[in-house]
């Protein structure tokens, strides 16, 4: 038997590479969605609804802002996730705010959707 090392049980050791990248994959995502609305908004033309509408209008455009509302909800979640398993102690109280946070942001992303399908 060893008499050196730790043993420390090591609990959500995992999370941290694969959320780490999760938020720089999709922050990313996010960055690229941003510039292809600016450069697309900027185009001439006169400012309505129609020119906004238009930006949306490409098949392309709708996919690439479905998957900025998606990596937008991850990202979100990850970091909230985070937030509650860093500060938030009692497992009651923590396991009910990431149901709250999972539903809260499952609506707003649907939401986001409905009304990108609406264009």
């Amino acid at each position: 038997m060893s008499t050196f090392g730790s043993k420390r049980l090591v609990v959500g050791a995992h999370y941290g590479l694969r959320d780490w990248l999760a938020q720089r994959v999709t922050a990313v995502l996010m960055a690229l969605f941003t510039i292809a609305v600016l450069a697309r908004f900027l185009m001439p033309g006169e400012l309505g609804y129609d020119h906004w509408a238009g930006v949306f209008a490409p098949q392309w455009m709708k996919l690439l802002t479905f998957v900025a509302i998606l990596s937008l909800a991850y990202h979100a979640w990850v970091g909230v996730r985070d937030i509650w398993m860093d500060y938030v102690k009692p497992v009651g109280l923590r396991l009910a705010l990431q149901v709250f946070s999972i539903v809260w942001l499952l609506g707003c992303a649907g939401w986001a959707i409905q009304v990108l399908w609406r264009l």
